[in-house]
């Protein structure tokens, strides 16, 4: 997984982490999925918006004042600010923060707000929240840009993937069948439309890549069958023919079977 960092200095620093995936599960995608993986998605500092009759106002706080603490805890965003007034119903917060370049410090008291049996606190000001996750639209010619990049990388991922398991690296029980496909396409279906897609297109690449391998009965197969030709000079054989297909047939069996037999396993498990 590559991950870019923003460095003190205002740089970019790049870094290769692995990450392990065996902890989450299908259900995961529908939840906190890069909490999971230890990730957080950047948050907006605490600026606050409107400022109506209440707590807020009478403490002196106005709109666009950054709040840097509470009662001496740093404040990193605007959800741990609504997180601490929330947990402080009646209780006196001394709230530092900044107005414009000026340091300011008030004392606030949450008013006490009951609803289905909780009290928690409220001093009635918006505290704006960006979208944790947002797309990003692009130009026809740049979405054709990122998107054959982006089936390029997935390309050579499932090659890499593939090789991984021929020599050992990679465990072959990540090969799914028919079943463990149908299941999470109805995940990502429940998530939502671009995740489906994006299942849709991947599953798509994979089976394109797998069609282009050096084995008969496939694509790749005659397009190996044709590099033979030009190389020699002369067709293949039909002894050699009828033993490469025999091969491959038994080969395109043989991942089926342990594809469908790691289907039932999950199943069963």
């Amino acid at each position: 997984l590559d991950i870019e960092r923003q460095a003190p200095t205002g740089g970019k620093l790049q870094d290769h982490v692995q990450m392990p995936m065996s902890g989450i599960s299908t259900k995961d995608l529908e939840s906190d999925f890069l909490g999971k993986l230890g990730l957080d998605l950047a948050r907006p500092k605490a600026v606050l918006g409107k400022v109506l009759d209440g707590p807020a106002l009478r403490a002196g706080l106005r709109e666009g004042d950054l709040v840097l603490s509470v009662n001496g805890t740093p404040v990193a965003d605007g959800l741990a600010f609504v997180e601490l007034v929330r947990a402080s119903p009646g209780k006196v917060l001394r709230i530092a923060g900044l107005r414009g370049p000026q340091q300011i410090s008030l004392d606030v008291t949450p008013e006490m707000v009951t609803k289905n049996g909780q009290n928690f606190g409220r001093i009635r000001v918006e505290v704006p929240m960006a979208p944790e996750m947002i797309v990003a639209s692009q130009t026809p010619f740049k979405a054709i840009s990122k998107a054959s990049a982006r089936t390029w990388d997935t390309s050579v991922l499932t090659l890499k993937l593939l090789g991984k398991m021929i020599v050992g690296e990679v465990s072959w029980k990540n090969i799914t069948g028919p079943i463990t496909i149908a299941d999470y396409a109805g995940q990502t279906a429940r998530i939502g439309a671009i995740s489906f897609l994006s299942f849709i297109a991947l599953i798509s690449i994979s089976l394109g890549v797998m069609n282009l391998l050096p084995i008969p009965v496939l694509d790749g197969g005659l397009l190996l069958y044709y590099s033979l030709e030009v190389l020699t000079g002369r067709p293949v054989s039909e002894r050699f023919g009828e033993i490469a297909q025999r091969a491959g047939v038994g080969l395109l069996m043989t991942l089926m079977a342990v594809a469908v037999f790691n289907d039932i396993v999950r199943l069963m498990s």
